[in-house]
């Protein structure tokens, strides 16, 4: 029988379609994953008689000669987006009894385009840190070392992709929660342009910068679900030697690990290779803009968009009580202060969204125009999977650093900007773990930037899976 956990997506979905494998084996194939793979914690909640209930319709479905795009797909999704068939928690204790009334349209989406979800992946509580250690649920676990953190927020959907569970994760992305646990854990990650994917159904902490993402072992398999989520049909096609890619050294090359440099450096002279011309021109003035936009935005959109939710669902509690309840330390030290004196002031905020937002935009704009580039490459993050429980600070270049504006650090800028970007991965270090390399481009070239992707990754070394 094939082994559908070493399929692609889009392999897999061929394969159901010429029935030479039944939806129903795939999905037996996936329990016994789901069993092994026990120990990483990838999951809150798992329904195994839905799944094979699901995968009985389906091939009875095909049999009928209707065959559907993702006709038996397994996916998991962040347990921050809406399922009927599963509680939506949040990876919080207030919401452990909270089952929405409807998908979230991304995954209705999926859902009508033949898609089955396996179960709701585990989170950094609230979609609010980098390390996926839910003080409630339990610490997701990096399947390539399960000491490690496998970033977050969406640790659980990039380990259930890396761990061979299932082929698609769909996650959120608010600064980085796509793509650093993407690129910490060997995995493709793509934040799309913002608005491009629909956002009703998702646990907001910012509406202003949070969008639904997939996670994928190709970007083939991310370019599969961008189709059936926007329903564009032809595919881009690029040629390397064509393409000219910024290569910006500041802000995104400087204080990087070691480890982290070296396989970068040999993923650039790869690209050099390829015959594409490699840009060097810095980002001048991106960060210190992007610091006035980022987390004034987030932090005051936090607390409305939490009531929004509560109010909309009519869940028996208030947003009081669901902070209160929050397990997570880390979480809790940022969040609760927003209810009080930590507050953003309105005019803060006002300024951040409708000035320094623009100027931002107008940064990245101006920057692909005057290089005229095509897109940029620069590490996901600065460093890679470190242990589980620093969540406080971790070690870089052997300093102690702050754990979550080091993992955000290259990958917030562009979320804050709602440009398209797509993490990849680019090796492993010394010790096994992976390192990510992003690609980002111009707002709306979202089907070109994936196009670049899948061709960057076809020259770039194919990674070792984890041994679990």
């Amino acid at each position: 029988m094939i082994e559908a956990i070493n399929l692609s997506a889009v392999e897999l979905v061929e394969q159901i379609k010429q029935r030479t494998i039944r939806v129903l084996d795939v999905m037996l194939q996936v329990i016994d994953r789901l069993e092994e793979a026990r120990q990483l914690n990838a999951f809150i909640s798992v329904d195994k008689e839905l799944i094979l209930s699901r995968a009985k319709e389906l091939d009875a479905r095909l049999s009928a000669g209707d065959p559907l795009p993702l006709h038996g797909l397994p996916i998991n999704v962040k347990d921050n987006i809406d399922t009927e068939d599963y509680a939506t928690t949040g990876g919080t204790p207030a919401l452990v009894g909270n089952h929405p009334a409807n998908n979230a349209s991304a995954v209705q989406k999926l859902i009508n385009a033949g898609a089955v979800v396996v179960g709701k992946a585990n989170l950094h509580e609230l979609a609010y840190g980098v390390t996926s250690n839910n003080a409630f649920f339990g610490p997701v676990r990096n399947s390539y070392n399960h000491d490690m953190i496998p970033g977050g927020s969406s640790g659980g959907s990039a380990v259930a992709v890396a761990a061979g569970i299932t082929p698609i994760g769909l996650g959120t992305d608010t600064g980085g929660s796509v793509r650093i646990p993407a690129a910490l854990c060997g995995v493709c990650g793509y934040r799309p342009s913002a608005g491009r994917y629909p956002e009703q159904g998702i646990i907001n902490i910012s509406h202003t910068r949070d969008t639904v993402g997939t996670l994928a072992r190709t970007v083939e398999d991310i370019r599969l679900i961008d189709g059936a989520l926007t329903r564009h049909g032809q595919k881009e096609t690029v040629a390397l030697e064509n393409l000219r890619i910024g290569v910006p050294i500041s802000p995104f090359y400087q204080q990087l690990d070691k480890d982290v440099a070296e396989v970068i450096k040999v993923a650039l002279g790869r690209l050099k290779n390829s015959k594409a011309t490699l840009v060097c021109a810095d980002l001048d003035g991106l960060y210190e803009l992007n610091e006035k936009v980022g987390f004034p935005i987030v932090l005051h959109e936090t607390i409305p968009d939490l009531k929004k939710y509560i109010n909309s669902h009519e869940l028996p509690l208030d947003v009081e009580t669901l902070i209160e309840s929050i397990a997570s330390q880390d979480v809790k030290n940022i969040i609760s202060p927003l209810l009080g004196e930590g507050a953003i002031p309105d005019f803060v905020y006002q300024v951040a969204r409708d000035k320094h937002r623009p100027a931002l935009q107008r940064l990245y704009r101006d920057y692909f125009r005057n290089h005229n580039l095509d897109a940029i490459v620069y590490p996901t993050t600065l460093l890679t999977a470190r242990p589980i429980g620093q969540d406080a600070s971790v070690q870089l270049a052997g300093c102690q650093v702050p754990v979550f504006s080091t993992y955000i650090h290259n990958c917030d800028p562009s979320a804050n900007a709602g440009i398209p970007s797509l993490s990849i991965p680019a090796g492993l270090n010394t010790d096994g773990l992976p390192v990510g390399i992003s690609i980002d481009g111009p707002a709306g070239s979202d089907r070109k930037i994936l196009a670049i992707g899948a061709a960057i990754q076809t020259i770039l070394p194919q990674i070792k899976g984890p041994v679990l």
